[in-house]
């Protein structure tokens, strides 16, 4: 069952005295109940704002959002429908995203307001010990924990409000490695326990092929390739995915650095016609710079928008220095 569905979704930032950027450029995916979606690419190519879109935080200048078969209205001042609160929202930095000066209990119980409950002490000590926190973090504040016990009270806050979809921001990007992984691992735990759909966003696709079903990914504001998890990794069609898994560390010994993928990520204020990616792509043809390439299916469940490549890319593009 499809819970959230975006489509063909374009999302435009504007700022007086300067040309308009669009930072999601007719993209789009889905999560299912009880699936993990890994959505990666560079900083900068519109993953963040295609979550926030995804969740009513910023509204699309067109295309679709649909949750649990209900459109995703934009927030306003208004208080947010009740359906569309079963769609929940995990932030990069947990210290911004939580009250300093309320107690960590007191913002777990918002939660349980907004899911039509009354203040509960016992459930926010159950919230607390299914995050691994102990009880008595609910009367302390938000200065007093370490990132990734944050990280986890923010879950709490979330698991609280009784979600069948959370979008996870770069949810572990700026925590050390330890509470990373302990993190990580805690969110797909609580997905595959609560049967809940997860939008795991990140930077990093070596975490998204351990926890990931399916993997979407994005460059400049648009959908390179799409497929399950497994089959990406191994078979890459993009020269964009073939260049992210390049450019992931091995710990093979062998004293070789990743592959760099060349040049940056263009102004989306003014991106490059055709393919997006030809600027910076080693199989590039004339073609791609005048040609937009449409997604093709090429195996169940897996597209890719690159008309050049007809095989899976298993090789590395660039030779690793």
């Amino acid at each position: 069952m499809t819970l959230l569905d975006m489509r063909d979704l374009v999302v435009t930032y504007q700022t007086p005295g300067r040309p308009p950027v669009t930072a999601v450029a007719g993209a789009g995916l889905s999560v299912e109940r009880g699936q993990i979606v890994g959505l990666v690419g560079e900083s900068g190519c519109g993953k963040s704002t295609l979550g926030k879109a995804a969740v009513g935080l910023l509204a699309p200048s067109s295309g679709t959002v649909v949750f649990d078969g209900t459109p995703v209205a934009p927030l306003t001042r208004r208080a947010r429908p009740v359906a569309q609160r079963r769609l929940q929202m995990i932030f990069q930095d947990p210290f911004s995203s939580l009250n300093p000066r309320r107690s960590v209990g007191e913002q777990i119980n918002d939660g349980l307001r907004l899911a039509g409950h009354r203040r509960d002490a016992g459930r926010v000590r159950e919230l607390l010990e299914r995050v691994a926190l102990p009880v008595d973090a609910a009367g302390r504040y938000p200065h007093e924990f370490s990132g990734g016990q944050r990280q986890r009270i923010a879950i709490a806050r979330a698991l609280a409000a009784e979600p069948s979809c959370i979008v996870a921001d770069e949810p572990i990007s700026a925590l050390d490695a330890s509470a990373q992984a302990s993190v990580a691992t805690l969110l797909v735990g609580l997905a595959r326990e609560l049967d809940m759909g997860l939008l795991f966003i990140s930077h990093d696709l070596a975490i998204v092929r351990q926890i990931a079903d399916v993997t979407t990914v994005m460059y400049l504001g648009t959908i390179a390739e799409h497929g399950p998890t497994h089959e990406l990794w191994a078979r890459p069609r993009h020269p964009y995915t073939r260049a992210l898994i390049d450019a992931v560390p091995r710990p093979d010994g062998s004293g070789t650095l990743p592959a760099p993928l060349p040049g940056d990520v263009p102004d989306p204020a003014a991106p490059p016609t055709g393919c997006r990616f030809h600027p910076r792509c080693p199989l590039a043809l004339p073609e791609c710079a005048v040609r937009v390439p449409e997604r093709l299916e090429v195996a169940p469940g897996h597209s890719v928008a690159c008309p050049v490549v007809k095989e899976p890319l298993t090789v590395p593009l660039t030779p690793r220095p």
